[in-house]
Protein backbone atom coordinates (compact mmCIF):
# COMPACT_ATOMS: atom_id res chain seq x y z
CA UNK A 1 0.00 0.00 0.00
CA UNK A 2 1.39 3.60 -1.41
CA UNK A 3 1.89 6.26 1.27
CA UNK A 4 0.52 9.96 1.13
CA UNK A 5 2.38 12.60 1.22
CA UNK A 6 1.17 13.37 4.63
CA UNK A 7 2.28 10.04 5.85
CA UNK A 8 5.86 10.43 4.09
CA UNK A 9 6.76 13.16 6.35
CA UNK A 10 4.55 12.50 9.60
CA UNK A 11 5.96 8.73 9.49
CA UNK A 12 9.58 9.95 9.00
CA UNK A 13 9.25 12.01 12.39
CA UNK A 14 7.47 9.68 15.02
CA UNK A 15 10.18 8.85 17.67
CA UNK A 16 7.64 6.77 19.37
CA UNK A 17 3.94 5.04 19.19
CA UNK A 18 2.51 4.10 22.38
CA UNK A 19 0.28 1.18 22.03
CA UNK A 20 -3.46 2.08 21.23
CA UNK A 21 -2.60 5.77 21.69
CA UNK A 22 -0.49 8.90 20.52
CA UNK A 23 2.87 9.51 19.00
CA UNK A 24 5.37 11.02 20.31
CA UNK A 25 6.79 12.84 16.95
CA UNK A 26 10.37 15.22 16.38
CA UNK A 27 9.46 18.75 15.34
CA UNK A 28 11.78 20.30 12.85
CA UNK A 29 10.95 23.77 13.55
CA UNK A 30 9.56 25.69 16.23
CA UNK A 31 8.42 29.47 15.33
CA UNK A 32 7.04 31.57 18.41
CA UNK A 33 5.53 34.76 19.12
CA UNK A 34 4.90 36.98 21.52
CA UNK A 35 1.45 36.06 22.49
CA UNK A 36 1.40 31.95 23.49
CA UNK A 37 4.61 31.87 24.75
CA UNK A 38 5.01 33.64 28.14
CA UNK A 39 3.41 30.64 30.41
CA UNK A 40 5.43 28.20 28.66
CA UNK A 41 8.46 29.90 29.56
CA UNK A 42 7.27 30.63 33.22
CA UNK A 43 6.91 26.64 32.72
CA UNK A 44 10.59 26.06 32.26
CA UNK A 45 11.54 28.21 34.70
CA UNK A 46 9.47 26.41 37.49
CA UNK A 47 11.10 23.33 36.62
CA UNK A 48 14.58 24.29 35.86
CA UNK A 49 14.81 23.37 32.12
CA UNK A 50 16.44 24.76 29.68
CA UNK A 51 15.31 25.18 25.73
CA UNK A 52 16.17 21.22 23.99
CA UNK A 53 17.25 23.26 20.89
CA UNK A 54 17.54 26.66 20.61
CA UNK A 55 18.73 26.57 17.28
CA UNK A 56 15.64 25.02 16.15
CA UNK A 57 13.67 27.55 17.71
CA UNK A 58 12.55 30.97 15.78
CA UNK A 59 10.92 34.00 17.41
CA UNK A 60 9.74 37.54 16.01
CA UNK A 61 6.78 39.64 17.47
CA UNK A 62 3.87 40.32 15.48
CA UNK A 63 0.57 40.41 16.99
CA UNK A 64 0.74 42.92 19.34
CA UNK A 65 2.82 45.74 17.46
CA UNK A 66 1.83 48.77 16.08
CA UNK A 67 1.86 49.45 12.66
CA UNK A 68 2.93 53.10 12.65
CA UNK A 69 5.55 54.52 14.97
CA UNK A 70 7.20 51.23 15.40
CA UNK A 71 10.42 53.45 16.57
CA UNK A 72 8.52 54.70 19.89
CA UNK A 73 7.12 52.86 22.99
CA UNK A 74 3.93 50.75 22.26
CA UNK A 75 1.19 52.61 23.33
CA UNK A 76 -1.43 49.88 24.57
CA UNK A 77 0.40 48.60 28.04
CA UNK A 78 -0.89 44.44 27.46
CA UNK A 79 0.62 44.65 23.98
CA UNK A 80 4.18 46.30 25.36
CA UNK A 81 3.98 44.01 28.49
CA UNK A 82 3.74 40.92 25.72
CA UNK A 83 6.54 42.25 23.80
CA UNK A 84 9.05 42.87 26.83
CA UNK A 85 8.32 39.50 28.03
CA UNK A 86 9.07 38.26 24.43
CA UNK A 87 12.39 39.86 24.69
CA UNK A 88 13.29 39.47 28.23
CA UNK A 89 12.58 35.24 27.41
CA UNK A 90 14.64 34.87 24.39
CA UNK A 91 17.73 36.61 26.13
CA UNK A 92 17.13 34.31 28.80
CA UNK A 93 16.91 31.13 26.95
CA UNK A 94 19.34 32.16 24.24
CA UNK A 95 17.14 32.35 21.62
CA UNK A 96 17.35 34.75 18.32
CA UNK A 97 14.67 37.23 18.10
CA UNK A 98 13.16 38.97 15.18
CA UNK A 99 12.17 42.09 17.21
CA UNK A 100 11.08 45.57 16.32
CA UNK A 101 13.57 46.89 14.36
CA UNK A 102 15.00 43.87 13.06
CA UNK A 103 15.29 43.58 9.09
CA UNK A 104 13.96 39.92 9.15
CA UNK A 105 10.98 40.87 11.52
CA UNK A 106 7.29 40.30 10.29
CA UNK A 107 4.37 37.83 11.02
CA UNK A 108 5.99 34.53 11.76
CA UNK A 109 4.24 32.55 9.17
CA UNK A 110 5.66 35.18 6.30
CA UNK A 111 9.07 35.27 8.18
CA UNK A 112 9.58 31.63 7.94
CA UNK A 113 8.97 30.92 4.08
CA UNK A 114 10.48 34.53 2.66
CA UNK A 115 13.93 33.80 4.79
CA UNK A 116 14.23 29.70 3.60
CA UNK A 117 13.56 28.67 7.16
CA UNK A 118 9.89 26.53 5.77
CA UNK A 119 11.71 23.27 3.97
CA UNK A 120 9.82 20.22 2.09
CA UNK A 121 9.56 17.29 4.70
CA UNK A 122 9.80 19.50 7.82
CA UNK A 123 7.59 18.70 10.83
CA UNK A 124 6.79 22.88 11.75
CA UNK A 125 4.71 23.79 14.93
CA UNK A 126 4.10 26.87 16.59
CA UNK A 127 1.36 28.72 18.96
CA UNK A 128 -0.84 30.06 16.34
CA UNK A 129 -3.59 28.28 14.13
CA UNK A 130 -2.68 29.48 11.25
CA UNK A 131 1.10 27.54 11.33
CA UNK A 132 -0.67 25.78 8.72
CA UNK A 133 0.97 28.05 6.10
CA UNK A 134 3.75 26.33 6.20
CA UNK A 135 2.58 23.55 4.54
CA UNK A 136 2.65 24.89 1.00
CA UNK A 137 5.83 23.56 0.92
CA UNK A 138 5.36 20.10 1.74
CA UNK A 139 5.80 20.33 5.04
CA UNK A 140 3.48 19.09 7.93
CA UNK A 141 2.82 21.90 9.91
CA UNK A 142 0.13 23.03 12.67
CA UNK A 143 -0.88 24.97 15.51
CA UNK A 144 0.08 23.76 18.46
CA UNK A 145 -1.81 25.09 22.35
CA UNK A 146 0.38 26.75 25.38
CA UNK A 147 1.01 23.49 27.13
CA UNK A 148 2.17 22.08 23.70
CA UNK A 149 4.58 25.02 23.39
CA UNK A 150 6.78 24.28 26.38
CA UNK A 151 6.80 20.85 25.50
CA UNK A 152 8.34 21.41 22.10
CA UNK A 153 10.63 23.83 23.89
CA UNK A 154 11.51 21.26 26.40
CA UNK A 155 11.97 18.41 24.37
CA UNK A 156 11.72 19.11 20.63
CA UNK A 157 8.98 16.93 20.70
CA UNK A 158 5.29 16.64 20.86
CA UNK A 159 2.73 13.97 21.87
CA UNK A 160 0.23 13.62 19.23
CA UNK A 161 -2.79 11.75 17.76
CA UNK A 162 -1.95 11.26 14.01
CA UNK A 163 -4.74 12.74 12.13
CA UNK A 164 -7.14 11.04 9.36
CA UNK A 165 -6.69 12.25 5.72
CA UNK A 166 -8.05 14.35 2.75
CA UNK A 167 -7.68 15.09 -0.38
CA UNK A 168 -9.24 17.89 -2.09
CA UNK A 169 -8.73 18.21 -6.26
CA UNK A 170 -9.42 21.60 -7.92
CA UNK A 171 -8.95 20.64 -11.77
CA UNK A 172 -9.30 23.29 -14.56
CA UNK A 173 -8.57 26.55 -15.67
CA UNK A 174 -9.73 29.55 -13.09
CA UNK A 175 -11.53 32.61 -14.18
CA UNK A 176 -10.52 36.33 -14.47
CA UNK A 177 -10.63 37.90 -11.50
CA UNK A 178 -10.62 34.70 -9.35
CA UNK A 179 -7.29 34.36 -7.47
CA UNK A 180 -6.09 31.84 -4.36
CA UNK A 181 -8.02 33.21 -1.28
CA UNK A 182 -11.28 32.80 -3.54
CA UNK A 183 -9.94 29.33 -4.19
CA UNK A 184 -10.21 28.55 -0.12
CA UNK A 185 -13.45 30.38 0.65
CA UNK A 186 -15.24 28.61 -1.99
CA UNK A 187 -13.80 25.25 -1.18
CA UNK A 188 -14.69 26.04 2.96
CA UNK A 189 -18.12 27.20 1.41
CA UNK A 190 -18.86 23.93 0.39
CA UNK A 191 -17.54 21.87 3.52
CA UNK A 192 -18.26 24.33 6.05
CA UNK A 193 -15.98 25.79 8.58
CA UNK A 194 -16.39 22.31 9.92
CA UNK A 195 -15.94 19.65 7.78
CA UNK A 196 -12.08 19.09 7.98
CA UNK A 197 -12.52 18.30 11.21
CA UNK A 198 -9.91 15.52 12.28
CA UNK A 199 -8.33 16.18 8.95
CA UNK A 200 -4.94 16.69 7.22
CA UNK A 201 -6.02 18.04 4.30
CA UNK A 202 -3.63 17.89 0.87
CA UNK A 203 -4.43 20.49 -1.66
CA UNK A 204 -4.19 18.70 -5.40
CA UNK A 205 -4.72 19.10 -8.86
CA UNK A 206 -4.21 21.46 -11.89
CA UNK A 207 -5.14 24.27 -10.44
CA UNK A 208 -3.39 24.36 -7.77
CA UNK A 209 -0.30 23.31 -8.89
CA UNK A 210 -0.60 26.34 -11.69
CA UNK A 211 -0.30 28.77 -8.35
CA UNK A 212 2.69 30.98 -6.76
CA UNK A 213 4.17 29.68 -3.98
CA UNK A 214 2.83 32.85 -1.94
CA UNK A 215 -0.68 32.10 -3.46
CA UNK A 216 -0.19 28.10 -2.21
CA UNK A 217 0.50 29.76 1.44
CA UNK A 218 -2.91 31.72 0.97
CA UNK A 219 -4.75 27.96 0.84
CA UNK A 220 -2.71 26.28 3.45
CA UNK A 221 -3.10 29.10 5.48
CA UNK A 222 -6.62 28.87 5.91
CA UNK A 223 -6.87 25.04 6.12
CA UNK A 224 -7.78 25.54 9.72
CA UNK A 225 -11.12 27.68 8.53
CA UNK A 226 -12.44 24.35 7.75
CA UNK A 227 -11.56 22.62 11.17
CA UNK A 228 -8.41 20.79 9.35
CA UNK A 229 -5.45 20.15 11.61
CA UNK A 230 -3.60 21.35 8.76
CA UNK A 231 -3.21 22.01 5.04
CA UNK A 232 -0.07 20.67 2.66
CA UNK A 233 0.44 20.53 -0.99
CA UNK A 234 3.25 18.36 -2.93
CA UNK A 235 6.50 20.30 -3.55
CA UNK A 236 7.44 20.87 -7.58
CA UNK A 237 9.78 23.07 -9.42
CA UNK A 238 8.27 26.08 -8.20
CA UNK A 239 8.79 25.22 -5.10
CA UNK A 240 12.34 24.98 -5.19
CA UNK A 241 12.50 27.88 -7.47
CA UNK A 242 11.02 29.94 -4.78
CA UNK A 243 13.61 28.42 -2.12
CA UNK A 244 16.74 28.31 -3.93
CA UNK A 245 19.28 31.09 -2.62
CA UNK A 246 17.13 32.20 0.56
CA UNK A 247 19.20 32.78 3.96
CA UNK A 248 18.65 29.70 5.53
CA UNK A 249 18.14 27.78 2.03
CA UNK A 250 20.52 24.66 1.65
CA UNK A 251 23.33 25.95 -0.37
CA UNK A 252 25.23 24.81 -3.58
CA UNK A 253 25.41 20.60 -3.31
CA UNK A 254 23.44 20.45 -0.33
CA UNK A 255 20.78 22.04 -2.37
CA UNK A 256 21.01 19.28 -5.22
CA UNK A 257 20.84 16.94 -2.17
CA UNK A 258 17.38 18.35 -0.72
CA UNK A 259 15.84 18.43 -4.14
CA UNK A 260 16.76 14.38 -4.44
CA UNK A 261 14.56 13.68 -1.10
CA UNK A 262 12.19 16.55 -2.00
CA UNK A 263 10.81 15.17 -5.18
CA UNK A 264 9.86 12.07 -2.99
CA UNK A 265 7.51 14.00 -1.46
CA UNK A 266 4.95 13.08 -3.50
CA UNK A 267 1.53 11.07 -2.74
CA UNK A 268 2.37 7.63 -4.28
CA UNK A 269 -0.68 6.04 -6.97
CA UNK A 270 -2.16 3.61 -5.17
CA UNK A 271 -2.14 5.83 -1.58
CA UNK A 272 -5.63 5.69 -0.31
CA UNK A 273 -7.16 8.88 1.56
CA UNK A 274 -10.06 8.81 4.07
CA UNK A 275 -12.00 11.59 2.39
CA UNK A 276 -11.70 13.03 -0.92
CA UNK A 277 -13.38 15.72 -2.88
CA UNK A 278 -13.21 17.37 -6.49
CA UNK A 279 -13.91 20.69 -7.67
CA UNK A 280 -13.99 22.54 -10.71
CA UNK A 281 -12.01 25.26 -11.04
CA UNK A 282 -14.00 27.05 -13.59
CA UNK A 283 -17.51 27.09 -11.07
CA UNK A 284 -15.02 29.26 -8.58
CA UNK A 285 -15.79 33.31 -8.45
CA UNK A 286 -14.84 36.15 -6.37
CA UNK A 287 -15.95 35.30 -3.41
CA UNK A 288 -16.81 37.07 -0.08
CA UNK A 289 -17.93 36.19 3.25
CA UNK A 290 -21.15 37.64 4.73
CA UNK A 291 -21.65 35.65 8.13
CA UNK A 292 -19.72 35.05 11.10
CA UNK A 293 -17.55 32.10 10.40
CA UNK A 294 -15.18 31.22 6.92
CA UNK A 295 -18.14 28.87 5.64
CA UNK A 296 -20.27 31.51 5.28
CA UNK A 297 -19.02 32.19 1.94
CA UNK A 298 -20.84 33.20 -1.52
CA UNK A 299 -19.70 34.24 -5.16
CA UNK A 300 -19.97 37.83 -4.94
CA UNK A 301 -23.10 37.57 -7.69
CA UNK A 302 -25.03 34.84 -5.63
CA UNK A 303 -27.23 35.75 -2.64
CA UNK A 304 -27.20 35.27 0.46
CA UNK A 305 -28.62 31.61 1.35
CA UNK A 306 -32.48 31.77 1.99
CA UNK A 307 -33.28 29.01 4.54
CA UNK A 308 -34.35 28.26 8.53
CA UNK A 309 -31.15 27.86 10.43
CA UNK A 310 -30.99 29.53 13.84
CA UNK A 311 -26.73 29.87 13.34
CA UNK A 312 -27.92 31.63 10.05
CA UNK A 313 -30.15 34.10 11.52
CA UNK A 314 -27.62 34.74 14.64
CA UNK A 315 -24.96 35.83 12.27
CA UNK A 316 -27.26 37.94 10.14
CA UNK A 317 -28.69 39.95 12.76
CA UNK A 318 -24.57 40.70 13.97
CA UNK A 319 -23.81 41.38 10.42
CA UNK A 320 -27.35 43.37 9.94
CA UNK A 321 -27.49 41.51 6.71
CA UNK A 322 -31.07 39.50 5.28
CA UNK A 323 -31.79 36.23 3.78
CA UNK A 324 -31.77 36.41 0.31
CA UNK A 325 -30.34 39.65 -0.76
CA UNK A 326 -27.04 40.65 -2.84
CA UNK A 327 -24.08 42.31 -1.17
CA UNK A 328 -23.31 44.03 -4.30
CA UNK A 329 -23.09 47.84 -3.31
CA UNK A 330 -23.52 47.64 0.01
CA UNK A 331 -21.69 50.76 1.47
CA UNK A 332 -18.08 49.58 3.34
CA UNK A 333 -16.39 51.68 6.17
CA UNK A 334 -12.90 50.27 6.34
CA UNK A 335 -10.76 47.81 3.71
CA UNK A 336 -7.58 46.06 5.38
CA UNK A 337 -5.07 44.25 3.11
CA UNK A 338 -2.90 42.61 5.16
CA UNK A 339 -2.37 39.32 8.06
CA UNK A 340 -0.66 35.61 7.66
CA UNK A 341 -2.91 35.31 4.63
CA UNK A 342 -2.47 37.74 2.48
CA UNK A 343 0.44 40.42 2.99
CA UNK A 344 2.93 38.74 1.09
CA UNK A 345 4.79 40.84 -1.82
CA UNK A 346 2.20 39.57 -4.65
CA UNK A 347 -1.02 40.34 -2.59
CA UNK A 348 0.53 44.00 -2.29
CA UNK A 349 1.23 43.98 -6.04
CA UNK A 350 -2.13 42.75 -6.98
CA UNK A 351 -3.73 45.57 -4.99
CA UNK A 352 -1.59 48.08 -6.05
CA UNK A 353 -2.16 46.97 -10.41
CA UNK A 354 -5.86 47.54 -9.91
CA UNK A 355 -5.47 50.65 -7.78
CA UNK A 356 -3.05 52.54 -9.64
CA UNK A 357 -4.15 55.31 -11.89
CA UNK A 358 -7.32 55.36 -9.42
CA UNK A 359 -7.88 57.15 -5.97
CA UNK A 360 -9.66 55.61 -3.13
CA UNK A 361 -13.51 56.11 -2.30
CA UNK A 362 -13.81 59.21 0.12
CA UNK A 363 -16.20 57.28 2.45
CA UNK A 364 -13.24 54.20 3.50
CA UNK A 365 -10.59 53.90 5.66
CA UNK A 366 -8.13 51.99 3.71
CA UNK A 367 -4.94 50.06 5.74
CA UNK A 368 -2.34 48.16 3.59
CA UNK A 369 -0.19 46.36 5.87
CA UNK A 370 3.01 44.01 4.71
CA UNK A 371 3.15 41.18 6.70
CA UNK A 372 7.73 41.80 7.24
CA UNK A 373 9.93 44.10 6.80
CA UNK A 374 11.50 42.56 3.83
CA UNK A 375 7.78 43.18 1.78
CA UNK A 376 7.74 46.83 3.23
CA UNK A 377 11.32 47.51 2.02
CA UNK A 378 10.23 45.47 -1.52
CA UNK A 379 7.23 47.44 -1.87
CA UNK A 380 9.01 50.86 -1.47
CA UNK A 381 11.63 49.38 -3.86
CA UNK A 382 9.06 48.63 -6.34
CA UNK A 383 7.14 51.79 -5.71
CA UNK A 384 3.70 50.53 -4.73
CA UNK A 385 3.98 52.87 -1.69
CA UNK A 386 3.75 55.77 -4.43
CA UNK A 387 1.02 54.15 -5.87
CA UNK A 388 -0.75 53.91 -2.74
CA UNK A 389 0.26 57.44 -1.58
CA UNK A 390 -1.12 58.75 -5.23
CA UNK A 391 -4.63 57.00 -4.32
CA UNK A 392 -4.81 58.05 -0.85
CA UNK A 393 -3.46 55.17 0.79
CA UNK A 394 -0.77 54.69 3.00
CA UNK A 395 1.71 51.68 3.38
CA UNK A 396 1.90 51.02 7.11
CA UNK A 397 4.92 48.86 8.83
CA UNK A 398 4.64 45.09 8.98
CA UNK A 399 2.25 43.56 11.56
CA UNK A 400 -0.41 41.15 12.30
CA UNK A 401 -2.62 44.33 12.25
CA UNK A 402 -6.26 44.61 11.82
CA UNK A 403 -6.51 40.61 12.01
CA UNK A 404 -7.31 40.78 15.12
CA UNK A 405 -8.34 42.37 18.18
CA UNK A 406 -4.75 42.59 20.06
CA UNK A 407 -2.87 45.84 18.94
CA UNK A 408 -4.30 49.77 18.26
CA UNK A 409 -5.41 48.72 14.55
CA UNK A 410 -8.73 48.04 15.26
CA UNK A 411 -12.66 48.31 13.42
CA UNK A 412 -15.10 50.32 15.28
CA UNK A 413 -17.97 48.72 16.56
CA UNK A 414 -21.04 48.33 14.09
CA UNK A 415 -18.57 49.25 11.12
CA UNK A 416 -17.97 47.10 7.95
CA UNK A 417 -14.48 45.68 6.86
CA UNK A 418 -14.00 44.32 3.63
CA UNK A 419 -10.52 42.26 4.74
CA UNK A 420 -8.01 39.83 3.16
CA UNK A 421 -7.16 38.51 6.69
CA UNK A 422 -8.94 34.71 7.16
CA UNK A 423 -11.26 35.09 10.40
CA UNK A 424 -14.68 36.66 10.06
CA UNK A 425 -15.52 35.86 13.86
CA UNK A 426 -17.74 38.47 15.94
CA UNK A 427 -15.39 41.16 16.92
CA UNK A 428 -12.33 39.76 15.56
CA UNK A 429 -11.48 42.60 14.19
CA UNK A 430 -12.44 44.52 17.38
CA UNK A 431 -15.55 44.75 19.61
CA UNK A 432 -18.61 45.07 17.25
CA UNK A 433 -16.42 45.16 13.91
CA UNK A 434 -17.85 43.54 11.21
CA UNK A 435 -15.80 41.40 8.76
CA UNK A 436 -16.20 40.12 4.99
CA UNK A 437 -13.37 38.23 4.12
CA UNK A 438 -12.23 38.78 0.20
CA UNK A 439 -9.35 38.66 -1.81
CA UNK A 440 -6.61 40.96 -1.77
CA UNK A 441 -8.25 41.88 -6.04
CA UNK A 442 -11.70 41.98 -4.39
CA UNK A 443 -10.16 44.32 -1.44
CA UNK A 444 -8.52 46.51 -4.47
CA UNK A 445 -12.15 46.80 -6.25
CA UNK A 446 -13.32 48.02 -2.62
CA UNK A 447 -11.19 50.26 -2.05
CA UNK A 448 -11.55 52.30 -5.09
CA UNK A 449 -15.65 52.49 -4.79
CA UNK A 450 -16.61 52.37 -1.26
CA UNK A 451 -18.66 49.36 -1.89
CA UNK A 452 -19.07 45.83 -2.25
CA UNK A 453 -18.18 45.94 -5.90
CA UNK A 454 -17.43 42.67 -8.18
CA UNK A 455 -13.27 43.04 -9.12
CA UNK A 456 -15.12 41.87 -12.56
CA UNK A 457 -16.04 45.11 -13.22
CA UNK A 458 -12.64 46.62 -13.49
CA UNK A 459 -10.56 43.23 -15.64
Amino acid sequence: MGKTLFDKVWDNHVVQSIPNGPQVVYIDKHFIHEVTTPQAFDGLRKRGIAVFRTENTVATVDHNIPTKDQHLPIKEALSRHQVETLIKNCHDFGIELYGLGHPSQGIVHVIGPQLGITQPGMTIVCGDSHTSTHGAFGAVAFGIGTSEVEQVLATQCILQTKPKKMRINVEGELSKGVVSKDIILYIISKISASGGTGYFVEFAGSAIRSLSMEARMSICNMSIEMGARGGLIAPDQTTYDYIKGRDFAPKGEDFDKAIQYWTSLCTDDDATFDLEYYYDAADIGPMVTYGTNPGMGIKIDDNIPDKEDAGLEKSLAYMNFQKGESLIGKPIDYVFLGSCTNSRIEDLRLFANLIKGRKKAENVTVWVVPGSKQVEDMAKREGIDKILEEAGIELRQSGCSACLGMNEDKIPAGKYCVSTSNRNFEGRQGPGARTILASPLTAAAVAITGKITDVRDFL
